[in-house]
């Protein structure tokens, strides 16, 4: 037994550097080991790069507050284990020169992430650490395709009354660093993957096999949109959301806003209240404000 809590410990750690590609030493310590003094934290991450495994920049601002990351061999090491196998990890945020240029947006996603496992740990709902997969590619034809900041899995506890149901939902963070618009488009893109059904060359669908969207491969209902303001005070975040609700005004003819729940709050509402709160506001009618795991 011999090392059986170490090794499990560093996996993790790594396994969570190679999905969310680069968190803080805090941020890292709250997503594997709350429990223990970051002390801990601190000294698995200095072994994992002295293994070769992580490496770490250090931002001049801040507090000079250090951001590890995979290395290229950490995240090949990683790809090979089963509960990775189906991910695709990103190999270049290994180069320290890419974390640097990515750092703002990945950390904000990393923080966003830290919003909904520390919220489930509370309230006793189930969410681990691998339960927050970044950058998953779903495509929606002519060489495109829709890849949000993140795909959550959420399962939420019996003292919610609903025995304990699965919920999915794709998280985009914004930070403001592109215009309402470009945002808006966000959800057309949505729109097209929820209606997206692939060719297949030589095979037409029949009434026994008909054609199906492909996202019904990966998920047994399409998952909830969730849009995470930052970036921006009140004034810009209003603006924002009602960029998304002139989108939607024009996607109301599709069965995507029938189907799916869309959402919008300020990652500074989920940081102060959780994110369980009725602090979400529907893209179709923001004058409401509701939980994001129990409405419609």
């Amino acid at each position: 037994m011999i090392g059986v809590d170490v090794g499990s410990g560093d996996r993790l750690a790594l396994a969570v550097l190679a999905q969310y590609r680069m968190a803080t030493t805090d941020q890292m310590h709250r997503v594997i080991a709350p429990e223990v003094r970051i002390e801990q934290t601190r000294r698995r991450l200095a072994r994992l790069r002295v293994e070769g495994l992580v490496d770490r920049i250090t931002l001049p601002q801040a507090g000079r507050t250090r951001v590890w990351f995979p290395s290229s061999y950490g995240v090949q090491l990683a790809s090979e284990w089963p509960e990775m196998r189906w991910r695709r990890l990103a190999r270049t945020v290994s180069d320290p020169t890419a974390v640097r240029l990515k750092v703002g947006h990945t950390l904000t996603v990393t923080e966003t992430a830290l919003v909904f496992l520390e919220d489930a740990r509370r309230r006793g709902d189930v969410c681990e650490p691998l339960d927050w997969i970044p950058e998953v590619h779903h495509p929606i034809g002519g060489g495109e395709a829709v890849i949000p900041d993140a795909l959550l899995y959420y399962r939420r506890g019996p003292s919610d009354g609903d025995d304990g149901a699965m919920l999915r939902a794709f998280v985009e963070v914004d930070r403001a660093t592109m215009g309402p618009e470009r945002l808006a488009a966000k959800l057309t893109a949505y729109a097209r993957l929820h209606g997206y059904v692939p060719t297949v060359p030589g095979r037409r669908p029949t009434l026994q096999e008909p054609a199906l969207e492909d996202w019904r491969r990966r998920y047994p209902l399409f998952p909830r949109l969730l849009f995470v303001l930052d970036g921006t005070g009140p004034t810009g975040a209003k603006t924002r959301i009602r960029a998304l609700r002139a989108a939607a005004r024009d996607l109301a003819a599709f069965s995507f806003l029938h189907d799916v729940p869309v959402l919008t709050a300020p990652l500074s509402d989920l940081l102060r209240d959780g994110p369980s709160a009725p602090v979400w506001r529907p893209v179709q009618d923001p004058a409401q404000q509701v939980a994001w795991h129990s409405w419609p």
